[in-house]
């Protein structure tokens, strides 16, 4: 073993996050992981010291938290006990622990956590708002209307947009600062810059919350920015969320019509003293060069109209105006929480394309959700369009493939002459592959052009990879689409809709998380459900719900089954994920609303054609039966919904000829999980409760839907998928269940028909019941409906609907991101690769490879919140190598397939000399216990 001295506590988190900036938890929670190759390392104990400011933690100076020695295998999510942390309280700690031979090991490096403001007496700026036209309120239109065609590419909507409007301030620093902070937020989307320098690198601050009830204030550290003397403020403010033309129908002004500014500049001189520069009547305001900036429609800038330095001392402002103080409500500023959106990576023009209609595109290769950086030279006043789609038609010209109102994606740059420019759009975002380029100076040419991926900056946590490049690119796919909806709030897709469904969520949550770190992200989207759930329980599919879709069509539910039941499967699944059980503390009153909900109504409605019936049994039994009301079912549905023609589409088919089963299997599957949540929180007269009506919904629902011959009322691949998965089916009856689920696949060529509901259980389905043959069918399946179709027609991120591109050529308006149906991503990590967790946060797991699957190669790595967890398996034929990384202070059971303990080698050693091990054979393979470590399997493969 390694000497103890290198066993060291690193990669310190507060709250998800490394050294945050501006948080508001008076008492964080704090992790950190072991830096150790040594085998089978486990904590028994740690300490954490805590200082305060500029304590010294090396000389035990403004220590205000000793934790003193804890007896503990934590090592993640532990609460700081110190006195509560206040208004811009700095703190600086590290750790220590202790392992299992009761070593100690050093300490850790320092690290950092400031608070924001934490109350509305810490704040001495007011709610200010420049001179300006409120935005226009847009017609309220419904579902119907919208995807009629009548708004599409409406060419005079911009005539009712507004421009961008510049706020600034001068102050004087009257001495060296030793620390600056702003805090800021606004009504709208905001741009800060600090005598001439931006201020920070987030994108649309303060991003997209429930702003009435969740408006988050952001802190920015500006000491280096701040000079002795004369100084200068500015702020540019944008529609965004707030006001602009958002949401499937395209409405405005969702929270209100004003743009506003809320900002707080506090100065520490190094002598001690501190000053504070609010926002307030003494600022000033002017328009500048944005003519508008929609979030949707896009970007229009008149560079000739450029305010040059305007956040700069000596500016000339006399002919600003001055702005109004706002008497804004303070009560619902959070500090900010979670990864902020930010450009993430660039990608360069791949290739200039001349079209058969001969317009100029730029392909980046890459369907994103982003801006384009463009440069060009040319004459003052000359205008410069660029035109965004994710993809051409079947001919290869351009297609705007996204239907509704407001959805014009068009960015326009209005050239000021003379040198090389460069315009990049600020306060838009644009779900794109492909650029038309209209009006260009000169040619076009790729170096010119770059494409900015936005997204909120979480880390990639996980990656799957196999000898199959088809599914490598899938994994890609899988990848990029998270990453393009993933801003600021879990989107269906990142160019016509843009809104946070909380059933695309939910199916796609726990591959989520093994891709990417999602803890304090979706944390705050939970919060956000939580402001948005109604006094009855119901769940809005949208969250944020706006006004537009509150307002949209009022014949389809708030709530539907599986949408609403979010409330309960994502913070189960993210619990599963990081091992975090406040995130289930702070969801438990909804959870239960919602379970409230779902009872109340199953138990007070029943269908109309029962009404009269004289069964007793029956009648008693629909309490448990959720089967009334419009629900989406499982939602697109292939051989309801579609059709390779291209010529039907029916979206509601589906729900209406599955919304009945779906709809209880949730009810029965949210219940269950309420009961294991209601345990685990020590709620234990709910846990019997809940989990006892679980049971009578399964019961009731097979003695309603289940026929004699194991076949359901409603005979789809999907509905047995959730009945199998949901346990709806009693024991004795499942082999004939499943046996109709093949049989459907089977008949439909090996193609899957499931829906939005069904398909994250679909694989895992069959191969936890003994048919992972067909499931590997389903995953080298390359006929439509199958994810390799999407592969070999060249998708570079998951469709919304499986015939986006027709066997034909033909290419249907719909979005080419969507990341639903992605959700098969976590069953190649669980199954192909093996990964699995046993306990929360992995810290134990299992790994147990699947080499029967048509692969020679598969590896999978996911950083859990412990550590690197990676499972490498390679097959040459009947010669089998497997490599596994086991985290400090873990466990893993390790199953080796078709092995035979004897013929095992461990790093070249026998199985059975190898340290931290225990082995057996066990069934068809043998099965390692496992401490943390690197371990390397060699055998020959048993048939």
């Amino acid at each position: 073993m390694r000497q103890r001295e290198e066993i060291i506590p690193v990669q310190l988190t507060v709250e998800s996050l490394v050294n945050p900036l501006g948080i508001g938890i008076a008492q964080p929670q704090l992790s950190w992981k072991l830096s150790t190759e040594a085998r089978g390392v486990m904590q028994t104990a740690y300490r954490i010291v805590v200082a305060s400011n500029d304590g010294d933690l090396a000389l035990g100076t403004n220590l205000i938290w000793d934790s003193g020695k804890v007896v503990s295998d934590r090592s993640v999510h532990v609460k700081y006990e110190g006195p509560a942390c206040v208004s811009r309280g700095r703190y600086v700690w590290k750790v220590m622990m202790w392992d299992q031979q009761e070593q100690p090991s050093a300490w850790s490096e320092a690290a950092s956590w400031e608070m924001g403001l934490l109350s509305e007496g810490d704040w001495r700026a007011k709610w200010i708002e420049p001179e300006q036209t409120p935005v226009t309120p847009e017609e309220t239109i419904n579902l119907f209307v919208m995807f009629s065609g009548k708004y599409n590419n409406d060419p005079e909507v911009t005539d009712r947009l507004h421009p961008c409007q510049l706020v600034r301030t001068s102050f004087q620093a009257s001495a060296p600062v030793a620390r600056a902070r702003i805090y800021a937020t606004a009504h709208g989307v905001y741009q800060l810059e600090l005598n001439g320098q931006r201020v920070g690198d987030r994108e649309f601050a303060p991003e997209y919350t429930n702003y009435n009830q969740y408006l988050m204030v952001q802190t920015y550290d500006v000491t280096a920015l701040v000079q002795t003397g004369e100084n200068a403020l500015g702020a540019v403010l944008a529609d965004g969320w707030y006001a602009g033309r958002i949401s499937l129908t395209g409405s405005s002004c969702q929270y209100g019509d004003r743009l506003g500014l809320l900002m707080q500049l506090e100065l520490e001189y190094e002598d001690g003293t501190r000053n504070i520069i609010g926002s307030d009547g003494t600022f000033r305001s002017s328009t500048g060069p944005w003519v508008y900036s929609d979030i949707f429609i896009g970007e229009k800038y008149d560079a000739r109209l450029e305010q040059q330095g305007f956040s700069t001392a000596g500016f000339d402002d006399s002919a600003w105006l001055p702005v109004h103080e706002a008497n804004h409500s303070l009560s619902n500023l959070v500090a900010e929480y979670g990864e902020p959106v930010r450009a993430v990576k660039e990608l360069p023009a791949q290739s200039v394309v001349v079209t058969p209609k001969g317009e100029t595109l730029i392909d980046f290769g890459q369907v994103i959700a982003g801006r384009v950086r463009m440069q060009v030279t040319g004459v003052a006043g000359t205008e410069v369009t660029l035109e965004h789609s994710e993809t051409l038609d079947s001919e290869g010209n351009y297609l705007f493939n996204i239907n509704g109102r407001h959805k014009h994606q068009k960015d326009i740059y209005v050239l000021r002459g003379g040198e090389r420019e460069v315009f990049e759009p600020k306060f838009t975002f644009h779900g794109f592959r492909y650029v038309k380029v209209t009006g260009y100076p000169g040619d076009v040419k790729a170096d010119n052009f770059h494409a900015v991926v936005l997204s909120s900056d979480l880390e990639q946590n996980g990656d799957f990879s196999c000898s199959d490049e088809r599914i490598n690119r899938l994994q890609a796919n899988i990848v990029w689409s998270q990453r393009g909806n993933m801003l600021s709030i879990p989107t269906d897709c990142p160019q016509r809709e843009r809104l946070g469904y909380t059933g695309d969520f939910q199916v796609f949550a726990k591959t989520a998380s093994l891709n990417m770190g999602m803890n304090a992200f979706i944390s705050r989207w939970l919060t956000n459900l939580r402001l948005e759930q109604r006094e009855d329980g119901q769940v809005p599919n949208t969250v944020p719900w706006n006004r537009s879709e509150r307002e949209h069509d009022e014949s389809l539910n708030v709530s539907s089954a599986g949408w609403g039941d979010a409330a309960v499967i994502v913070p189960w699944t993210m619990y599963q994920a990081y091992g975090d059980k406040r995130i289930l503390e702070d969801s438990y009153a909804s959870m239960t609303g919602w379970v409230e909900y779902v009872i109340r109504t199953a138990a007070s409605h029943i269908p109309d054609e029962l009404k009269n019936c004289e069964d007793a049994e029956r009648l008693e039994r629909q309490q448990y039966l959720w089967n009334t009301g419009f629900h989406f079912g499982d939602w697109l549905t292939p051989s309801l919904s579609m059709s390779l023609d291209g010529e039907r589409v029916d979206m509601m088919k589906s729900a209406f000829q599955t919304s009945e089963l779906v709809s209880t299997c949730f009810y029965a599957h949210s219940t269950e999980l309420l009961a294991a949540a209601a345990e685990l929180l020590g709620h234990d007269a709910d846990a019997e409760r809940y989990k006892a009506l679980s049971e009578k919904v399964r019961e009731a629902f097979a003695a309603e839907y289940l026929r004699e011959d194991g076949r359901l009322k409603a005979h789809l691949q999907g509905i047995y998928v959730l009945a199998l998965q949901h346990r709806m089916i009693p024991d004795e009856r499942r082999a004939q269940t499943l046996g109709h689920l093949v049989d459907l696949i089977e008949a439909n060529g090996y193609r899957l028909d499931t829906g939005f509901m069904s398909i994250p259980f679909l694989m895992d389905v069959l191969s936890e019941n003994g048919r992972a043959d067909v499931a590997y069918k389903l995953l080298y399946q390359t006929n439509c409906p199958s994810w390799l179709y999407e592969i070999e027609q060249g998708a570079t991120t998951i469709w919304e609907a499986w015939n986006t591109i027709l066997p034909s050529g033909r290419v249907l308006p719909v979005s080419q991101n969507h990341y639903a149906f992605g959700c098969v991503g976590s069953w190649l990590y669980t199954h192909i690769a093996g990964i699995e967790s046993l306990q929360p946060g992995y810290k134990q797991f299992r790994i147990h490879p699947h080499p029967d699957c048509g692969l020679t190669q598969a590896e999978a790595v996911h950083e859990s919140v412990y550590g690197t967890i990676r499972s490498q398996w390679q097959r040459e034929g009947e010669l089998f190598t497997l490599s596994v990384t086991v985290p400090a202070n873990t466990t893993a059971q390790i199953h080796l397939p078709g092995a035979i303990m004897h013929e095992v080698s461990e790093s070249g050693a026998p199985l059975a000399d190898a340290a931290y091990l225990s082995a057996e054979q066990a069934g068809e393979g043998v099965a390692v216990q496992a401490g943390s470590g690197t371990y390397s399997f060699h055998y020959r493969l048993q048939s």
